[in-house]
């Protein structure tokens, strides 16, 4: 009789087809997740003229979806661990699918706000699982590298958002760039069917021929032989899996890193609701305006894949460590007047520094925690996070309507960087021993 762990064979496998496979659906849901919630930054400047909204009730209108989020990010990232990644990722895209075409229907500010509460569940939940889910079947030497390319559609998203709407506004409206997040709905169909279920689900599930033919497809030379015992890929926490976020001596890096979830996804949401505005009022026309936003998402990309790249080979902690500060330093930078060229340069920078590094906390989070908690980790510092994502758009709207000068704006958004950056170096990996487990069908030999 031969013991597999299954958590070894993964990490250790070749990258293949199979990877490819959970890498392209994966990222193609967080492109969508990506589009829409970065559409609300690109219709504000017209929905705020269009509703008569002011700066305090456009940035509250903006923390819908983040409240949704919120709550999304807790209550699905905890279901996963309990009933599948695979569903809760489905009822996700239906979530934050429809209720945003939804949006399109609207004609008053409070239709508008529960749409994007609702689509703000979908979104929130939809992110930790992904995560979740790449990181158990990424092989171990590129993990932070997938996690990264993976979650970089986020930023694709929120290009294509930008993109579209520099197209769409003048000659559709602002309803049109909502229409376009039916297409998700459009491919359920297709992500059930090629989307796999976690390994270790479907283990604790009893569905072991299942599992056995994904360690197949994920290590060919991998052959199932009659009476093979699973050691280690059906662990299950023992006890309630949010308070072990805090054993084995996890507490204090369990609260720093919700610090900076909470710092990060406030510079982040900050800067996607109101850098359009923003630079609308210092001169710039709306479609010049939205030029930033889409080279904000484009630097995302470069920070997240570039940063992966170098913590698989260093230390991932440190490089968030160095890419908050940077980000406190160019978004500081922002508010002064530069030459075009150096503003998209710091514009890219800043993407890179911020939504780069969210993409790069969430591969930190992920590989803290071990698997048997993964998701509640994941969902729990998502969660606890997108307060800072609902403070952010507030906070931009309480800046605009005081009416202070443009750098002092953009200098209350660097600041969580650097308490970011404080709050990382904080976090130690060596404190995440293994979880007291039961191992599910184990003999008692």
């Amino acid at each position: 009789m031969r013991k597999i762990d299954s958590n070894q064979l993964i990490d250790e496998a070749r990258f293949n087809a199979f990877h490819w496979r959970v890498l392209f659906w994966c990222a193609l849901i967080i492109i969508f997740d990506g589009y829409d919630l970065v559409i609300y930054g690109v219709v504000l400047p017209v929905l705020m003229k269009e509703w008569g909204l002011s700066p305090l009730q456009a940035g509250a209108l903006g923390s819908y979806a983040l409240f949704g989020m919120m709550f999304g990010a807790l209550f699905f990232g905890s279901l996963s661990d309990r009933i599948g990644r695979k569903k809760v990722i489905a009822i996700c895209v239906i979530l934050f699918s429809g209720f945003t075409v939804l949006n399109g229907f609207t004609s008053t500010p409070t239709q508008f706000g529960i749409c994007r509460f609702i689509a703000g569940l979908g979104i929130g939940g939809v992110m930790p699982n992904v995560v979740a889910l790449m990181s158990e079947y990424a092989p171990k030497k590129m993990r932070s590298t997938l996690v990264a390319i993976m979650f970089s559609g986020y930023s694709v998203g929120g290009m294509l958002s930008a993109g579209l709407g520099i197209v769409l506004l003048p000659n559709f409206g602002w309803q049109s760039v909502f229409y376009v997040a039916v297409i998700p709905l459009l491919l359920l169909p297709l992500i059930l069917t090629f989307l796999p279920e976690s390994v270790g689900f479907m283990l604790r599930q009893g569905r072991e021929e299942e599992a056995r033919q994904v360690l197949q497809r994920i290590e060919p030379s991998f052959v199932p032989q009659a009476g093979d015992e699973f050691s280690k890929a059906a662990l299950k926490a023992a006890g309630a899996p949010v308070v072990q976020l805090f054993r084995e001596g996890r507490a204090l890096s369990t609260l720093m890193l919700w610090v900076a979830f909470f710092c990060c996804l406030l510079m982040v949401y900050a800067l996607n609701s109101w850098l359009p505005k923003l630079m609308a009022s210092a001169g710039y026309g709306l479609g010049s305006s939205l030029m930033f936003l889409l080279v904000l998402n484009f630097g995302a990309i470069f920070g997240a894949v570039g940063g992966g790249w170098i913590g698989d080979r260093l230390n991932l902690q440190k490089v968030l460590v160095a890419f908050f500060v940077v980000a406190a330093l160019s978004i500081s930078l922002l508010g002064f007047k530069s030459p075009t060229g150096l503003l998209y340069g710091l514009i890219a920078i800043a993407g890179a520094t911020t939504i780069g590094t969210q993409i790069l906390a969430y591969a930190c989070v992920a590989q803290f925690y071990p698997m048997a908690i993964r998701s509640t980790g994941l969902g729990w510092a998502s969660g606890v996070g997108r307060s800072g994502a609902i403070v952010g758009p507030i906070l931009g709207g309480a800046l605009v309507a005081i009416e202070l000068p443009l750098h002092y704006n953009f200098m209350a958004f660097a600041i969580p960087g650097a308490v970011a950056a404080l709050a990382m170096c904080f976090v130690y990996p060596r404190q995440a021993s293994p979880v007291p487990v039961t191992v599910a069908g184990a003999s008692s030999a």
